[in-house]
């Protein structure tokens, strides 16, 4: 791993993406613990030789004596008790988040008085798996991983965030928690409600249309096998921006149905998605080199270059601030 004095990490919920996060943590050699309510959740982690327990204030306590990274990795609905006893036992922490969605976040961090040293946070990976026994530590691997740069944000918490994230083998896109939860409607939250609709359209057609089914209906129903409530956590707690961009599909179809309808004609719609598929696999990301944590215009200069395709792959000897 990358030269840092602060390698104590703390994962607050060990499930598919803070398991995974505090396995490829271990391997990248940080000491790692972690927090799960569920006790057969921790013996499994225990069994597979990782420090988790199921007592939160002795896994925060600890927390606070080695100023660990705290890890909140829990689905929303579950975000403001972890808050509440990280601001009892840990509240001097630096504290990030693995949670779908940035803005009800921060906002629950405000009212537990933590945002001095929050930094939000996303990795952009997942499957349709849960719990302990789908964690791997290379899900993080070539993923991009979304880090808050909102005003007032403080560089060494930012940096820790950011170094934890290069750590498990993402890349850094710098954005601010707002603009991230338009974005992931658009293609995380989106795709989950049009892969459940997908998924009752095909069962309606009965036994003969789920045994001609092929790679189009597995692939774009592949998220539906995710459990429901997981995925009402994920979509729901980002309504608003949901909401717009559904509204906007919703017309596409109706436009289309139209056309399909006057004119027996997809032309419109099938062009449009062509070539918004290949600016998807065409899109160039590019290395943000030239800002220092803590510099003047620091997150401002990463806000337009993360706006712009820029992602950070490295941090330099001179990002440590104090």
């Amino acid at each position: 791993m990358t030269a840092d004095n602060h390698t104590a990490l703390c994962v607050l919920g060990t499930g598919l993406i803070g398991g995974s996060l505090l396995r490829a943590a271990a391997a990248a050699g940080y000491t790692g613990w972690g927090y799960n309510r569920s006790a057969p959740g921790v013996a499994a982690a225990q069994e597979a030789g990782f420090d988790v327990s199921g007592d939160l204030p002795a896994v925060l306590g600890r927390a606070a004596e080695t100023d660990a990274l705290i890890v909140v990795a829990v689905p929303m609905p579950a975000v403001n008790p972890m808050l509440d006893a990280i601001a009892q036992y840990a509240p001097q922490c630096p504290l990030t988040d693995v949670v779908s969605v940035k803005s009800p976040v921060a906002a629950a961090v405000r009212r537990y008085g933590l945002q001095e040293r929050y930094v939000g946070g996303h990795p952009m990976a997942g499957t349709a798996e849960s719990g302990w026994q789908a964690t791997d530590p290379g899900l993080f691997r070539g993923a991009a991983w979304a880090v808050g740069v909102d005003p007032g944000t403080d560089p060494y918490a930012w940096t820790r965030v950011t170094r934890l994230a290069l750590d498990c083998g993402s890349v850094v896109v710098p954005v601010t928690a707002s603009e991230h939860d338009r974005a992931v409607a658009r293609i995380s939250h989106l795709p989950h409600v049009l892969a459940e609709a997908l998924a009752v359209a095909g069962a309606r057609g009965g036994d003969l249309a789920l045994g001609l089914a092929a790679g189009s209906f597995r692939d774009g129903t592949r998220v539906a096998a995710t459990a429901p409530g997981l995925v009402r956590a994920i979509c729901e707690p980002n309504s608003d921006a949901l909401l717009a961009v559904l509204d906007e599909t919703l017309t596409a179809l109706t436009e289309a149905r139209e056309a399909l309808s006057a004119q027996t004609s997809l032309d419109e719609l099938t062009a449009a998605g062509h070539a918004a598929r290949q600016r998807y696999e065409s899109a160039q990301r590019w290395e943000i080199t030239d800002t220092e944590p803590g510099a003047p215009g620091w997150l401002e200069k990463l806000r337009d270059a993360g706006r712009t395709g820029g992602v950070i792959t490295r941090l330099g000897t001179g990002a440590e601030p104090n």
